[in-house]
């Protein structure tokens, strides 16, 4: 008896990422990534998309299930994407209905890239037995998701938790503040205005992975840095903790790797705006499943 297996497909603005996932143990196999870009500029991004599918399941023919990881909005029902900012070609495609006129045997299940992520932290992290939960990613934007009996919350139409887009400081919204650029941006503000030793360059060239290492190091300035983004996150943290009452969160993306350096300004936040029914069992960590979180998460659609 060999185990389930379904397909997740995580499709992103600049790779579409594919691989046949085992449902018992989150094992990958068959990993295919392709460009965005160039399915774009083809002008038929459904039709290659489709083949790019077709390939996997001429390979697995006892694949019956395939879950689709979207970064944008997508119908109530979950069968048409709305809004897919990095990739508007797919705005209004029924894309459900495309892929199952293709594949008349195989389900398929599309939802928000976050919340997808968010639900595979459920299904794929072993200790894992919380069945509510705050997610968040930090990447080129900020994500979010929220896991409430062990469902998607999508809110009324179908597009609840979009927690990059909430009023954070400088008349902006929170990830035009700690997104990738604008946190980058930030960094080589605050190294223009700083005159303490420091071994970011002054040049503007700060990058991410340069901003975890010098706090790594105990850099002051990457550490002031890292702090403020804390705050800001901690902010927004806030109001999601006390509208949806939940204390768990999981912090996960690209730039989770400065996990340590923003947590303890997130908590500081928390401890500052929470009262004791809140922080009572209140937890943030980082999430578990890193660079897999994408396939993992369309393929945890399937379980539904």
């Amino acid at each position: 008896m060999s185990s389930i297996q379904y397909l997740g497909i995580d499709v992103g603005g600049t790779n579409v990422k594919m691989g046949i996932v085992d449902a018992q143990t989150g094992k990958i196999s068959n990993f295919y990534s392709h460009d965005t870009s160039s399915w774009r500029e083809s002008g038929h991004f459904m039709e290659r998309f489709g083949d790019a599918i077709a390939i996997q399941l001429a390979d697995h023919k006892d694949i019956t299930k395939v879950g689709i990881g979207l970064p944008g909005m997508i119908n109530r029902k979950r069968t048409v994407p709305l809004e897919i900012t990095a990739i508007p070609e797919l705005n209004g495609v029924p894309m459900v209905d495309i892929l199952t006129k293709r594949f008349p045997n195989v389900e398929f299940f599309l939802e928000n890239d976050a919340n997808a992520a968010a639900l595979g932290e459920f299904y794929f992290v072993e200790d894992m037995n919380d069945e509510n939960y705050i997610f968040i990613t930090l990447g080129t934007g900020v994500g979010g998701a929220a896991i409430i009996d062990k469902k998607v919350f999508k809110g009324g139409d179908g597009n609840a938790m979009e927690p990059g887009h909430i009023p954070s400081r400088n008349g902006k919204v929170l990830e035009r503040n700690i997104g990738k650029k604008e946190l980058l941006d930030l960094a080589n503000l605050r190294r223009s205005e700083y005159t303490g030793a420091t071994q970011l360059p002054d040049d503007g060239e700060i990058s991410t992975t340069g901003l975890v290492a010098a706090a790594a190091e105990g850099d002051k300035l990457a550490l002031q840095i890292w702090t403020e983004v804390g705050e800001m996150l901690g902010e927004g943290l806030v109001s999601l903790i006390r509208i949806l009452d939940i204390r768990n969160i999981l912090i996960g993306g690209g730039l989770s790797a400065s996990f340590e350096y923003i947590l303890p300004a997130v908590q500081k936040e928390l401890d500052f705006w929470l009262t004791p029914y809140y922080k009572d069992g209140l937890s943030i960590k980082r999430a578990t499943l890193g660079n897999d979180a994408g396939l993992l998460g369309a393929a945890s659609l399937c379980f539904e």
